[in-house]
């Protein structure tokens, strides 16, 4: 029996209250202690934090809860893997060098149980999106990133959060409109023979089967959007051959 492929986005750690921030975060310990039980897998498109930087000795401070899940995962054999979305730009080497995850800073193709999979965070996907896209650059410029890490951390964690949040709050009231893009992108990608194309971003779930054109009903593929993990609780499942979009709790 084919051991199952788990996919997850959106978890924004450390985006919400106090209270709100415990019960997320004890639900994603719970969820990641689930998966031993069977998977072989597990793929993290973007956004696990709100806001994640690295100095050259220095890491935030939160979230050891689920970055310790995360390293027991690795420990007992399951991979996992992490594409990194909006919130991610300036991740260091921590996650890969003592966690174990591996990193992917751009979309990637993976095959599993049969089917070969397109996976990205979806971030600055829309064709609107433009404005995003060029916002993109900068915050990749290594120039940009040498020149905030010049900041002591009690300055540059609490500022980059605070516009973090702000973008995060900005891109919720935009998303909606851009769905029909989403899933047109999809389809392409099904057209070029994937087999199904799993994305994030939005915050709002979605499971489609989609043909590869209104004209050839025998090419087709599967959109999945995994939702978040701070409203819906949602991740995918690939079991068997079959795609699957979940609630957790």
């Amino acid at each position: 029996m084919q051991k199952t492929i788990y996919f997850i986005s959106d978890a924004h750690l450390g985006a919400e209250e106090k209270e709100k921030e415990k019960i997320k975060e004890q639900k994603l310990v719970s969820f990641l202690d689930k998966l031993k039980e069977d998977s072989e897998c597990l793929y993290i498109l973007g956004d696990m934090f709100e806001f994640w930087f690295e100095y050259k000795n220095l890491i935030p401070k939160d979230h050891f809860a689920v970055l310790g899940k995360l390293r027991s995962l690795v420990d007992s054999g399951i991979k996992v893997s992490y594409v990194v979305g909006n919130h991610d730009f300036w991740l260091g080497d921590f996650l890969s060098k003592q966690i174990g995850i591996e990193i992917f800073k751009d979309s990637i193709e993976v095959n599993h149980q049969g089917k070969r999979i397109f996976l990205a965070h979806g971030d600055g996907l829309a064709k609107r999106d433009l404005g995003y896209r060029i916002l993109k650059k900068i915050l990749r410029n290594r120039l940009n990133i040498f020149l905030y890490r010049q900041l002591p951390p009690d300055i540059s964690y609490p500022l980059a959060k605070f516009v973090a949040g702000k973008s995060r709050t900005q891109a919720d009231r935009r998303e909606g409109s851009y769905l029909e893009d989403y899933r047109n992108f999809a389809q392409e990608k099904i057209k070029q023979g994937f087999d199904a194309v799993i994305l994030a971003h939005t915050h709002i779930p979605t499971l489609e089967n989609l043909s590869a054109n209104s004209t050839d009903s025998a090419q087709r593929g599967v959109y999945l959007n995994i939702g978040d993990w701070f409203k819906h609780f949602t991740y995918g499942r690939l079991m068997e051959g079959k795609f699957y979009l979940e609630k957790f709790g």
